[in-house]
């Protein structure tokens, strides 16, 4: 089992920063991809952003040139940086951690964004 422990979430106006950290734990040897997903009120879970171990970040349409995904192999932490936010980036804010081959992967317990106009 691998543990996932998400923080940084919070209120901002728009045109606002923040900054999410998560630490992963437990049986992380074979943990491949780590990323992000976000999901709003009545509407489906989507991918923000994710990244390989030594591989190139992926970034969903809606955030490309916004938000930047980093990671610490280390330190076993996956963040995100969310630049000129927007109220539609409200939403629960998910970290994700997959070893090879699987879909879907650990979940955290999420975190709240909101974006105020």
């Amino acid at each position: 089992q691998v543990q996932l422990v998400e923080s940084g979430g919070g209120l901002v106006q728009a045109g606002g920063s923040l900054r999410l950290s998560c630490v992963a734990s437990g049986n992380i040897f074979n943990i491949n991809v780590m990323g992000w997903y976000r999901q709003a009120p009545g509407k489906q879970r989507e991918l923000v952003a994710s990244i390989r171990r030594g591989g190139s970040p992926n970034y969903g349409d809606s955030v490309k040139g916004r938000f930047t995904v980093s990671r610490d192999n280390a330190a076993n932490t996956v963040s995100l940086q969310m630049n000129s936010l927007k109220p539609e980036d409200t939403a629960v804010y998910y970290c994700n951690a997959k070893p090879p081959g699987v879909l879907i992967g650990y979940w955290g317990q999420g975190t709240q964004v909101t974006v105020s106009s």
